[in-house]
């Protein structure tokens, strides 16, 4: 199926985090080309996370690999986003 090879973009998150409704607006145009998966950070399971990045949120990975923190470089997502769905055709 098509979803099983798309993108998936992991944002580190908690609430309330008005940059990450920020971030999450400014990918809009682009959800129907990724997967969005988001991880709360003060779940007790992830607190390995909220260790790494509790200053830092919104932290999105792509496909596992950090990409960026505090705002959407649209530029950089596109970018590496476009590398991956050419990989994947």
């Amino acid at each position: 199926s098509a979803s099983a090879n798309k993108p998936v973009l992991t944002l580190f998150t908690k609430k309330p985090c008005p940059l990450c409704d920020e971030a999450k607006e400014a990918l809009e145009p682009y959800k129907g080309r990724f997967i969005l998966q988001e991880v709360d950070i003060t779940l007790s399971e992830n607190s390995v996370w909220c260790d790494k990045y509790k200053y830092d949120i919104p932290v999105f990975h792509l496909n596992g690999k950090f990409l960026m923190k505090h705002r959407v470089d649209i530029q950089k997502f596109e970018d590496q986003l476009m590398k991956m769905e050419l990989q994947n055709d």
